[in-house]
């Protein structure tokens, strides 16, 4: 009997296939997008993650009022200086501290012109190593900036590109940066952030002199000596920076971060961003939905004298009730299971695609497989919710009525 419950709907949904074919595509969509989506995300998420827990437990980061992502402008002339690195390589329990600048400039090469990052890094050797492993910087060939460097630089690995220039930059070559002459003196390894991957880094105190930015620094990264508090370090730091800036308690004009402070930053906007689109490719779901309880209001009408028949053998409202249910659960179910194939190949996919132009070990996907379950179930339930309405006005039918129904 409980098979006759399935059997029976199958065969109708075969029996009109293409309506069940067009039945199943709304939830189809709904489910796929929400799959990828989720993935994608949950991809991105735990690759931005892991590169800035790259950097370490034992570092912090220092930036103007805002963002340390606003590093290379000027926030409502808030600035950090050289006085503020000054200030912070005196107080007690920091190893290392170094300051970088960055912005946008015009890059020239084989009378082909690009803009990306171009970054102003110190020269002193423990300064650079520190900011170098701050970002996951590795060299590929040639050497590091050094002291006394001035119009050297050292390029990302999308330098080593072709298409970038329409000819590779090789150690050696010479390239324009905002006007100014510059030997590539190093190449670096690929990061896996475009960004980094595209950009070019030249002497601090040159790209100050170059973009007119006097002592002015976009972030400062430190390193805590082994042992220190990490949370008593932001405490001490703040203080000193305060009375050195001459501002009140709660009345900061910079910021101070952590790694996991910025990764949880990062992963909140990520999260949102996620709901949003997730909340948009639901709408599918939604007219998924709305497909399902047409085509069962359809299915009512077109059964009717069948349904009569049903109940002048015997059948109860609630067999007559579940049947129709049973078979608008399976719409559910059935565009449910496709549409996480589609899901799950959609996002195969764009880990492809992440993977070529930034790099394998960036981004990958993680199979959860209580999420798939999940979606699966979350589509029968929809379909069985679509269904209700119809399956209702099915099991009310009059017998003798619908046995005369054309």
């Amino acid at each position: 009997m409980i098979k006759d419950y399935f059997m029976l709907p199958w065969k109708e949904m075969q029996r009109r296939k293409l309506r069940s074919l067009l039945t199943l595509f709304g939830i189809v969509v709904g489910i796929a997008a929400v799959i990828a989506l989720i993935m994608i995300g949950q991809g991105l998420q735990q690759a931005i993650m892991g590169q800035i827990a790259a950097m370490g437990s034992d570092k912090l980061i220092i930036s103007a009022k805002g963002n340390a992502l606003n590093a290379g402008l000027s926030i409502d002339a808030i600035k950090i200086t050289d006085k503020d690195l000054t200030t912070i390589k005196r107080i007690m329990g920091v190893k290392e501290a170094a300051g970088f600048i960055y912005s946008t400039a015009k890059i020239e090469f084989n009378d082909k012109a690009r803009y990306n990052f171009v970054y102003g890094f110190p020269t002193r050797e423990e300064e650079n190593a520190l900011i170098n492993s701050g970002q996951n910087y590795k060299l590929l060939t040639g050497r590091n900036l050094e002291k006394g460097d001035k119009y050297k630089a050292v390029a990302g690995y999308e330098y080593i590109n072709p298409d970038l220039f329409e000819k590779e930059v090789v150690v050696g070559n010479k390239m324009m940066i905002q006007g100014k002459e510059f030997k590539t003196i190093g190449m670096w390894q690929k990061t896996g952030s475009p960004p980094d991957d595209s950009a070019v880094i030249i002497p601090l105190d040159t790209y100050q002199e170059l973009f007119k930015k006097g002592d002015e620094l976009g972030l400062i990264i430190l390193q805590i000596n082994p042992g220190e508090d990490l949370e008593l370090m932001e405490e001490r730091i703040s203080k000193e920076l305060r009375k050195q800036r001459h501002l009140d308690d709660g009345k900061e004009d910079f910021s101070i971060q952590s790694p996991e402070q910025l990764a949880a930053a990062f992963g909140t906007i990520l999260t949102v961003v996620q709901v949003v689109l997730i909340g948009i490719a639901a709408i599918s779901l939604f007219v998924g939905g709305i497909g399902i309880m047409n085509t069962m209001f359809t299915a009512v009408l077109q059964r009717t004298k069948e349904i009569g028949l049903f109940k002048a053998v015997g059948a109860t409202n609630e067999q007559i009730l579940f049947l129709f249910l049973i078979e608008s659960g399976l719409y559910g179910l059935i565009g449910g299971i496709v549409g996480v194939a589609v899901g799950l190949v959609v996002a195969k996919i764009a880990e492809g695609v992440i993977g070529y132009f930034i790099g394998p070990a960036f981004f990958v996907l993680k199979l959860n497989v209580w999420l798939l379950l999940g979606a699966i179930l979350f589509s029968f339930i929809v379909g069985c919710v679509s269904g209700i309405a119809p399956a209702r006005r099915a099991s009310k039918l009059n017998p003798i009525e619908s046995l005369r129904y054309e």
